[in-house]
């Protein structure tokens, strides 16, 4: 199966290169039929100049500016087999290709998620955040499905089935409203071990509790309701 990486970047400069870098790492070690493709998704910085410094990457420009609008042209650019979205301040783990290969050997799963771990912030807070992924097991056993948006793999044809992303949602409860979907047409998995590393920015500037609690009222609503709860959000960069 081949693999398209898709980076959604709105004025990532400091982040995207070690994004890509982590990605080509992973390939090397892993080698197989791939791509990597960096939607700058209007950016207004050097995004762009500095994707296309590294060797063999795909760079799409989506000038109208939300997630969702650079996730959908993703799923058009991309020719793989299956699409790893990866947010553009996020590394893979070591291993992280390895894990996603291994789990669609099984036809019946459709997508695979994980947790994101922070850096950049005081240890403290750091580990705060990282243990409200404490709660994700119990969450996905009862509900039957998680996704985080900045660290998701799904087979292409099973995207294009559910008529791929919702460009009426702008920010929050994107992930959630893909992984019900997806999991209509099969396994939704979600496993601890099959993590990125992420920047703790949104953190630090809106707080580790409150940043949990918004994220974690819009995934209840959009389990129950179908729909986010919280239609606004601020661009943290």
């Amino acid at each position: 199966m081949r693999i398209s990486f898709v980076i959604p970047a709105y004025n990532e400069e400091n982040y995207v290169g070690n994004c890509i870098a982590s990605i080509q790492k992973e390939l090397g070690e892993n080698p197989r039929e791939a791509e990597i493709i960096v939607v700058n998704n209007a950016s207004t910085d050097r995004t762009d100049e500095i994707a296309r410094k590294y060797k063999g990457i795909h760079v799409v420009n989506e000038p109208n500016k939300g997630l969702t609008y650079a996730r959908q042209r993703g799923l058009k650019e991309a020719a793989g087999d299956l699409l790893a979205y990866i947010d553009a301040d996020c590394v893979l783990k070591d291993g992280w290709l390895k894990i996603a290969l291994s789990e669609f050997e099984n036809p019946s799963v459709v997508a695979l998620s994980g947790p994101r771990y922070y850096y950049g912030i005081p240890r403290f807070k750091k580990f705060l955040a990282d243990g409200g992924w404490w709660f994700a097991p119990i969450t996905y056993r009862l509900v039957g499905y998680m996704i985080l948006g900045g660290n998701f793999v799904a087979r292409r044809d099973a995207i294009e089935k559910i008529g791929g992303f919702n460009t009426n949602i702008k920010f929050y409860g994107e992930d959630t409203d893909i992984a019900r979907r997806l999991h209509r047409v099969g396994k939704v998995v979600f496993r601890m071990n099959f993590f990125v590393y992420g920047s703790g920015r949104r953190l630090m500037k809106e707080g580790v509790l409150k940043t949990y609690l918004v994220y974690a009222i819009n995934f209840v609503w959009g389990v129950i309701f179908k729909k986010p709860f919280t239609e606004h959000y601020q661009d943290v960069r």
